[in-house]
């Protein structure tokens, strides 16, 4: 803008010098035709009144030479006028108010004439503040924009920035939900897209820490379940002792104050399991009600052969049966059957669904066992003849139970499954009761597209087998 109001001024001081030059001229002309001061002093008062009033007005009009006083109302210094007339060029004399503008004329021989403009300064100047106070509104008005689109533009970048510190303070108190919206430039968005990855991952984290506890919780109510039964056991065979009055060492039946010591052992032990099977509960509940969302996690790598661990865990669950005087049936198959599921693993689903067979059907109830392997699949089988499942849609739903259990005990097996490539299913089996069956991908072939568990299941009594009955 200063180098714009310096031109500007420039440009005036050229307009009102070329204004000078013109109303000179005028006077010269009328030199070259006549030198009578009469004359020419008419022409200098008609031009004195023609200057506009915009360029400052009041420029006078003088004539030196043509007699002793000069012709109209002179400004100019005699060593100035003498000058102009040696030089015989024009010559722009300072004055205290503007400039003396001088123009020398020949009028005869060896004769000169000096023709005297007065330029005022407002002449000089005229228009020049005015210019300038339109060129300080012009360079206000640019800053104040730059300075406002300046603000939106930042305000653009700060406000995702501001944003995606909010949401991860947040995240750092614990709200695992919050999300970022990806807005402002692109490093920003991608910021942003990052933090909400690390947010479904930590969520996801805490979900799959959170069901993993109630998991290995679930996992405890198999010595539970072993230890409860043993308790009942021997109280029956207390009481059949004592009814049959079978001879004991010291005499027929117990003393008085023995049988008392022994009954209050074993209600003792029966209240300790009773009281840890509340606390295992709770703490499923706890968890489970803490989890949100479920996640599943993929467990360790692992490989095991299904029949092998088949066989190590019902070497358990036969001798419990036997206690409970329940039929027992074990079909493994002759060659390996392996699996991508580790050994714990799938010991652990197995346990669950068994857990749940001796729980929730009567003692002397008849259980089966068994594992086939055909068509890229494995198939372990659990079935029982008790009074089956009601509605196996929502017993494999995590966390529901129409017994008043905890509900984890088949979502344990599905996952598992899943883990293994496969699925489980629930309906009623060749027993009259429950039948659950764990799909899981043959470790040495691809599974097929679709896998029938009708025909795997009934594959079974054809194929070569290893029975064993408890």
């Amino acid at each position: 803008m200063i180098p714009l109001g310096l031109l500007v001024e420039q440009l005036a001081q050229e307009r009102a010098l070329a204004q000078a030059e013109r109303r000179a001229a005028i006077v010269v002309s009328v030199l070259a035709v006549t030198t009578d001061p009469n004359a020419v002093e008419q022409v200098i008062a008609s031009a004195q009144g023609d200057t506009p009033a915009e360029n400052g007005g009041g420029g006078q009009l003088a004539v030196h030479g043509l007699a002793e006083q000069p012709l109209g109302t002179s400004y100019a210094a005699t060593t100035d006028l003498t000058r102009a007339a040696q030089q015989q060029h024009t010559v722009l004399a300072p004055l205290d108010d503007g400039v003396a503008y001088l123009e020398p004329v020949e009028i005869g021989d060896d004769q000169l004439a000096v023709v005297e403009v007065h330029v005022p300064s407002a002449a000089l100047r005229g228009g020049v503040w005015a210019a300038w106070g339109a060129l300080v509104v012009v360079a206000a008005g640019l800053v104040l924009g730059s300075a406002l689109v300046g603000d939106r533009l930042a305000n653009r970048m700060v406000r995702p920035a501001r944003s995606l510190a909010d949401a991860a303070t947040a995240l750092g108190d614990g709200a695992l939900d919050v999300r970022v919206t990806l807005s402002g430039p692109r490093e920003l968005a991608e910021a942003g897209y990052a933090f909400n990855q690390m947010a479904d991952r930590l969520a996801a984290l805490r979900t799959a820490e959170r069901e993993m506890v109630a998991d290995l919780s679930h996992r405890l109510r198999t010595p539970l379940t072993g230890l409860r039964l043993d308790v009942e056991a021997l109280e029956a065979a207390e009481a059949d002792a004592l009814a049959a009055h079978e001879p004991r060492a010291g005499g027929y039946g117990y003393p008085a104050a023995d049988d008392d010591d022994r009954y209050r052992t074993l209600a003792r032990v029966r209240q300790a399991l009773t009281t840890l099977e509340h606390e295992i509960d709770v703490l499923i509940r706890t968890t489970r009600q803490a989890t949100q969302a479920t996640a599943d996690e993929p467990p360790p790598p692992g490989r095991c052969d299904a029949g092998e661990v088949v066989a190590e865990r019902m070497s358990f669950w036969s001798a419990v049966a036997g206690d409970q005087d329940r039929p027992c049936e074990v079909v493994v198959p002759p060659t390996p059957a392996p699996v991508r599921v580790p050994g714990a693993e799938l010991a652990a689903a197995l346990d669950a669904v068994l857990g749940n067979a001796f729980r929730y059907t009567p003692q002397g109830t008849a259980l089966e066992v068994a594992v086939s392997r055909h068509d890229g699949w494995v198939a372990v089988r659990v079935d029982d003849a008790g009074a089956g499942i009601a509605d196996p849609d929502r017993a494999l739903t995590r966390g529901a139970s129409d017994q008043g259990s905890t509900g984890l005990g088949l979502d344990i097996a599905r996952r598992v499954a899943q883990t293994g490539g496969g699925s489980v299913s629930v309906g009623n089996g060749r027993l009259g009761g429950a039948s659950v069956v764990m799909l899981l991908a043959d470790a040495e072939a691809p599974p097929p597209s679709a896998p029938s568990r009708r025909g795997l299941i009934g594959r079974l009594t054809r194929e070569p087998r290893l029975s064993r009955r408890s």
